[in-house]
């Protein structure tokens, strides 16, 4: 990951410098600027278009495309729960349930998103999810709490 927290010309030069030789570059180009600023600003969009020789609508059909791009940054942490059908037999919807329950607590209102995913490939140890970017398996209503805590104390 890059040092940068904002978009500027000093950004937008670091991902010409990094990718201009990759084959395919604008995905990349999108994560590293989602992980980054937590979103896609609008200028980074126009400068994607200037640099890849893209349209702004085949960037834009892309964005919108994947669910993990965003377009702004609500500042809400998300936690990805596995809802495909091997999570669901082991749980993730109630799971799902006691997460919604457990944020909907004064000290936690707000702060999260929780967004479903239909695969994160970790079926075995099934009900998964994913928080800040760290996939977690066997994910009870117990070990949720941990998570929780450990994530509070890790952002403080």
């Amino acid at each position: 990951m890059s040092a940068f927290d904002e978009w500027s010309d000093n950004f937008a030069t670091h991902l010409y410098e990094k990718y201009k030789n990759t084959k395919g570059a604008l995905l990349p180009i999108l994560h590293e600027i989602q992980d980054c600023l937590g979103c896609i600003p609008h200028a980074a969009v126009l400068h994607i278009c200037d640099s890849l020789n893209l349209s702004k609508a085949e960037v834009d059909g892309v964005i919108s495309f994947y669910h993990d791009f965003r377009r702004e940054n609500d500042g809400r942490f998300e936690i990805k729960v596995c809802r495909a059908e091997a999570c669901q037999a082991a749980g993730s919807e109630e799971l799902v349930s006691y997460i919604q329950n457990r944020l909907s607590q004064a000290e936690t209102q707000g702060t999260f998103r929780i967004e479903p995913v239909y695969c994160l490939g970790n079926c075995a140890l099934s009900p998964s999810l994913m928080m800040d970017g760290k996939l977690h398996g066997r994910v009870s209503p117990e070990r949720f709490d941990r998570l929780l805590t450990l994530q509070r104390t890790e952002s403080a």
